[in-house]
């Protein structure tokens, strides 16, 4: 009979988390993470076979939180999804940290990652479809936040000026489609 496994995935994508939050990208490795989890390379290389699998991971689990922080609705107002796009980018930044920027650049680099982030955004395309002045404003109103959060994953946000820009994003929204 083996043995029972002293620590779970799920803990160990919480305890990457916190290195990637306090070192950087950089700083995650196999290696690291057993350290931090206090088990072995291969107790961490039976749930992640690769850093490149413990990344994806992370990254895919950063994407389901923010799409249930979304909602599962299929909006058909462009404007409304905008709208609750912001509201679900404030709610997830607590989470998301500077740092994790180079953990997603990392990411970027496997062309099925790319692929796969590629199709995400062609879904939010299609929700904010349309040539009406509405969808224009809500295309604009997304690519803004998206700007906003790639500034932010760059470290741009020191003084904490993130919140601010988002609610100008939000006024300058309710103010074209009134």
């Amino acid at each position: 009979m083996g043995r029972k496994p002293t620590i779970t995935r799920a803990r160990l994508l919480d305890v990457a988390e916190e290195i990637v939050r306090t070192g950087g990208g950089a700083a995650l490795t196999i290696g690291a993470l057993a350290q931090a989890a206090g088990i072995s390379k291969g107790g961490v290389q039976y749930s992640f076979a690769s850093k490149d699998d413990l990344v994806r991971a992370l990254v895919e689990r950063w994407t389901s939180q923010f799409d249930a922080v979304m909602g599962a609705g299929e909006e058909v107002d462009p404007v409304a999804f905008v709208r609750r796009y912001i509201a679900s980018t404030r709610a997830s930044q607590p989470a998301m940290n500077a740092k994790m920027a180079g953990l997603l650049v990392s990411y970027l680099e496997d062309p099925v990652n790319r692929r796969e982030t590629r199709n995400w955004y062609r879904g939010i395309f299609r929700r904010l479809g349309g040539s009406s002045a509405a969808a224009q404003t809500a295309r604009v109103a997304f690519l803004a936040v998206e700007g906003l959060f790639l500034m932010r994953l760059n470290g741009i946000d020191e003084r904490g000026d993130w919140t601010a820009f988002l609610d100008d994003v939000e006024a300058i929204l309710a103010r074209l489609t009134l």
